[in-house]
């Protein structure tokens, strides 16, 4: 396949309500150290979209899916999950729907799937301390400790060499990530733990396979009984 057949890019939508709820965030944080300011740490802030939080140091919760996740062609499917209020219980609906696996699930290709692996583990420990994730057929779930690159450079990086080497493999030109991205950091170490845990039974909870472990691309498969993560 060449060109764009088949791949309509899909974001988040234009969230006019971004604005307040990351100026209210604002109010009840500390601004960026003036150091880490000058690296691309931004704290709070929007992109007219979702809320990002930007900080050295933090563990986030990282969530970014395929072109073509959300088809237009079944929009009827998911249009209504836009609209949910509770930003909570939005992501939780829209992520329950990517686990559908809609779209052409390029990540199903194991060597589509190698690339994005192979380069997230070339930037650990480089530019961030990885601590989960998990290769869906069309989405991913990353759990990484931000160190001293920013995490929107960190998913750009992704997200520019993923997209050329897959769109090489794949014989074809455009987007192969959606706009933007989800990102939570982590409260505590028992938020850490849950969210850990989340992403290796993804896999699980999506019907793929009965044991996290039997799933090619995912961390659970590099986790020792302890818990600790052997890479």
């Amino acid at each position: 396949m060449s060109g764009n057949s088949g791949f309509r890019s899909f974001g988040p939508p234009y969230n006019p309500g971004v604005r307040e709820l990351v100026s209210a965030k604002r109010q009840r944080s500390s601004p960026p150290l003036q150091a880490d300011a000058k690296r691309g740490f931004r704290g709070w802030h929007e992109r007219g979209y979702l809320p990002h939080r930007e900080e050295p140091g933090l563990i986030q919760f990282v969530t970014f899916h395929l072109a073509d996740s959300f088809p237009v062609s079944l929009r009827a499917e998911w249009e209504a999950m836009l609209k949910i209020e509770d930003s909570r219980e939005r992501r939780r609906q829209l992520e329950a729907y990517l686990d559908h696996g809609r779209g052409e699930c390029s990540l199903r290709r194991s060597d589509i799937a190698q690339v994005m692996e192979q380069a997230l583990r070339y930037y650990h420990p480089r530019k961030y301390e990885l601590r989960a994730w998990v290769l869906m057929p069309n989405h991913i779930h990353l759990l990484m400790q931000i160190g001293v690159t920013p995490l929107a450079d960190v998913v750009k990086d992704l997200k520019r060499y993923t997209t050329r080497q897959a769109n090489q493999i794949l014989k074809r030109r455009g987007a192969f990530w959606a706009d933007d991205y989800h990102d939570t950091y982590m409260r505590d170490s028992d938020h850490a733990l849950r969210t850990r845990r989340y992403i290796e039974n993804n896999s699980t909870k999506a019907k793929l396979v009965l044991n996290p472990k039997a799933w090619p691309w995912s961390s659970a498969r590099f986790r020792e009984e302890n818990g600790a993560l052997h890479l």
